[in-house]
C-alpha cells in the first residue's frame, strides 16, 4: 500500500522541487523538515516567503529592491525611469554610470559589491543558457541597457566589465557578449584571473574578487 502524503505536503514539496538542485525525494524530505520546525517557525517562514512578492525589481539593473510603488513585474524592460523604480546602488549619484558591471546572479552582485572597489553601475542578466542564446527576457534586459547607453552617453560607455566565472562556459559567453556589445563602450574588459580556472564569482573571498576587479583587462 503506498502512503499518500496530505495534500499541504505535497503542495510544498511540488514547488520545493521547482527549485535549483532540489529533487523530488529531497523535496518530500524538506517539507518535513519544516512541519518539525513548529508552527510558530513555519508561521515566520510563511511570512519571509510572503515578504518576497512585494519586492520590486530596478528597472535599471534588475537587483530586488523595496519600495512604496507596489509590486511590479520581475523581467524585460520597465517603462517607468524615476529614482522610485531604482535600487539604491542605480539611485547613488556619487556612482559612474557610464562603467557598467554585468552579472548573472544576484549573488555575484553582492559578492562583487561586498568588495567595495567598484564605484560603477551593474547589470543582472541572468544565468547564461549553456547554447549561448539569450532567453527572450534577458535580451530585453540587454537591449534596456544599449538604449540607457545611446540615450545617456551618445552611443559609447567608458566600460563594460563582464563579471563571468573563468570557466569554459562562462569564456563562452564573455566572447559572445563581447561581440555584441562592442559598438556600446569604448572598453570591453574580464575580470582580471585572479579568480581560478574554473571557481565562480559568487563564492570567492573579498580580497580575491577585489584583486580580480583592479587586474580586469
Amino acid at each position: 500500500m503506498t502512503t499518500k502524503l496530505p495534500e499541504a505536503v505535497r503542495r510544498l514539496s511540488d514547488e520545493l522541487a521547482e527549485l535549483p538542485g532540489i529533487g523530488p525525494r529531497q523535496a518530500v524530505r524538506l517539507a518535513f523538515h519544516i512541519i518539525s520546525l513548529g508552527k510558530n517557525q513555519i508561521k515566520n517562514l510563511s511570512q519571509a516567503v510572503d515578504g518576497l512578492a512585494k519586492l520590486n525589481i530596478c528597472e535599471r539593473c534588475f537587483f530586488p529592491t523595496s519600495d512604496e510603488s507596489g509590486p511590479r513585474p520581475h523581467k524585460g524592460v520597465g517603462v517607468v525611469s524615476s529614482d522610485q523604480t531604482l535600487c539604491n546602488i542605480c539611485k547613488d549619484k556619487n556612482r559612474r554610470q557610464d562603467i557598467i558591471m554585468i552579472v548573472e546572479k544576484e549573488t555575484d552582485l553582492i559578492s562583487l559589491e561586498n568588495t567595495g572597489k567598484f564605484s560603477g553601475r551593474y547589470l543582472v542578466l541572468g544565468a547564461m543558457p549553456k547554447t549561448g542564446m539569450l532567453e527572450e527576457w534577458q535580451k530585453l534586459r540587454l537591449q534596456n541597457l544599449k538604449s540607457f547607453i545611446e540615450k545617456n552617453f551618445k552611443g559609447k560607455a567608458e566600460e563594460i566589465i563582464l563579471a563571468f566565472n573563468p570557466t569554459s562556459s562562462g569564456d563562452f559567453h564573455a566572447s559572445l557578449l563581447s561581440k555584441e556589445l562592442l559598438p556600446f563602450a569604448k572598453k570591453i574588459s574580464r575580470l582580471g584571473r585572479g579568480l581560478p580556472t574554473g571557481g565562480e564569482v559568487e563564492f570567492a573571498d573579498d580580497e580575491t574578487l577585489g584583486s580580480a576587479l583592479e587586474k580586469r583587462s
